[in-house]
Order: C-alpha cells, then structure tokens, then sequence
C-alpha cells in the first residue's frame, strides 16, 4: 500500500467502535454484524500497520500506544463526516420541494388542498410547477412529479402508486337531459353528446367496456384541449364529460355537477414518481396523498 492510499473504510470504522466502546463484541452489535467480522477487519489494519492495536487485558482488550492515536485521529475524522452529512441533509430539508403536475390536476385538485398541506406537513417547502407529461421518462427542473398515468413506468425512477384512478360520466343539473338522464341506465348516453379531451380519447372507450357497453355507439363530439377546460364545459351544460373522481368529489359534493352512473376503475394509478432515490420529502408527500385520494 502506497502512503498516498487509505485503508478500508468499513475497516477504519470497525476499529473506532471496537476503541471507542473498549469491546469488539460490542462494535459488532453497534454495527449490526458479528464479531469475528470486527476482529478479522481490525487484523487487515494491524497487518497493513505491521503494529498491533490492542492489546489483550484479562478478557477484554486495550489500545496499544499506536492504537490510540488512530483512535483519536479515526473520531476526529468521523466526527466531521458526521457533522458534514447532517449539514447537508438539513440544507435539503430546507430547500423547496418541486412538485409537478398537469395543469388540470394542479388547479382542480392540488391547489385547494394546499392549506391543509401545508398545515399537517408544515416542514415540506413545496413549489408547484406545470407538467403536463414527462418526456421519455425524464423529470426535468422537478424532484417528482404527480401523475396519472398506466404502468409499466419508465426504468430509473422510484415509484409511490397512490391509488387506482377511477373515472366516469359527469353532468352539470343545467344540462337539458339532466333530469331525463339520472333516472335511465348507461346506455342512454349513446344518444348524448360527449365531450372529450383531446390528450385522451381511450377515456370514454375504457369506461364503455368496463359498463358493458360498446365504444363505438357512443358519440365524441367536442374535443378540448384540458381537462380542466372539459370539466368547465360539462359544468356550463355543454355535454357529458368523462372524469377522474378525485377531480370532481367537490364538484359533486357542492351540487354542481352530478355523476348519475358512478366511477370505474381503469388501468392507470395516481402515482408520485421521482428519480431521487432516498428523499424522505417524497416519501412524506407520497404519504400525504395517498391519505387525501383516499378520502377523496
């Protein structure tokens, strides 16, 4: 070994808490590993050293003269890892968490529920910014995203799924077949017009086929852009609108729109994605929402 080398890290440590503690057996437990592997990694230091570094004293052990000055240079050392990786997860705490999501999602769903988020997670800085859909994978300028989207998701990113998504027909009470329509079963709606969005044409077709229905007696009438522009116009009466339940649950709860036939589930999940391994702000989020979708 060249002097410009270091030894074995795992070895270093396993030496400071056998010195430290004054008991092989005892670093062993510290360390969550036995004892023959805290003797044989303290050996490849005192063979490496051509010195030992303890000495046996009845039948515990002791730090020769060279032992103890690797000890306390060894602490020293490790104390200011220590110090230095606390430092810096206590600066990534800090730091603004950046959530993106659709426009829609963000404006129907996160956005009212921000105050209570920002009570019950009160150390989690969240910025909020659009995204409508992540390109091949990649979450740029964001450190997760919430999406809803089908799996198989991309390799490389860390997944929370939340909850199935769950989707179907809404209407506003000023639609002119309001009335007509919440006393008549599904298939009354192959005589409606339907809006749709055009980011995604499948959604009335999946609801169809799980109904029993097929896709092609219904009528896609008016495309819009977002679903939030879709949800609007089934507000103002302009059609039948497909949509994900926890984006309406206000609408519905507060009359405006009504939801005659129930929601299904489809293959898509709400799911917190990341390609950050290790952030338990993700982790603490992932948890928030999984509540909130729940009691949506």
């Amino acid at each position: 070994m060249s002097d410009r080398d270091l030894p074995s890290l795992n070895a270093l440590r396993a030496f400071e808490a056998a010195a430290r503690l004054g008991s092989m057996s005892l670093a062993a437990q510290e360390l969550h590993v036995t004892h023959g592997a805290v003797s044989r990694q303290v050996r490849a230091l005192e063979e490496a050293l051509g010195q030992p570094l303890f000495a046996r004293q009845g039948r515990g052990v002791v730090l020769t003269v060279i032992g103890q000055q690797l000890r306390e240079q060894c602490s020293a050392a490790f104390g200011q890892l220590r110090e230095a990786w606390l430092q810096l997860r206590h600066a990534r705490a800090a730091a603004a968490f950046v959530l993106g999501c659709s426009g829609s999602v963000l404006a129907r769903w996160v956005i009212p529920r921000l105050e209570r988020l920002r009570h019950e997670l009160p150390a989690l800085t969240l910025h909020l910014a659009v995204q409508e859909e992540p390109v091949a994978g990649h979450l740029a300028d964001v450190d997760a995203a919430l999406l809803l989207a089908a799996p198989p998701w991309p390799a490389g990113w860390q997944v929370h799924e939340l909850a199935p998504e769950r989707i179907g027909p809404v209407l506003s009470p000023r639609y002119p077949g309001a009335e007509r329509l919440r006393e008549q079963a599904a298939s009354a709606l192959c005589d409606e017009p339907l809006l749709h969005t055009a980011s995604r044409p499948q959604a009335w077709p999946e609801w169809a086929r799980a109904m029993g229905l097929p896709p092609e007696s219904l009528q896609q009438t008016q495309a819009l852009p977002h679903l939030y522009f879709l949800l609007e116009a089934a507000a103002a009466g302009l059609g039948v609108a497909i949509a994900p339940q926890p984006l309406v649950a206000d609408d519905l709860a507060s009359g405006r729109l009504l939801a005659p036939w129930g929601f299904r589930e489809t293959s898509a999940r709400w799911a917190l994605v990341t390609t950050r391994s290790g952030d338990t702000r993700a982790d603490a989020l992932a948890g928030w929402l999984r509540h909130e979708l729940a009691e949506a």
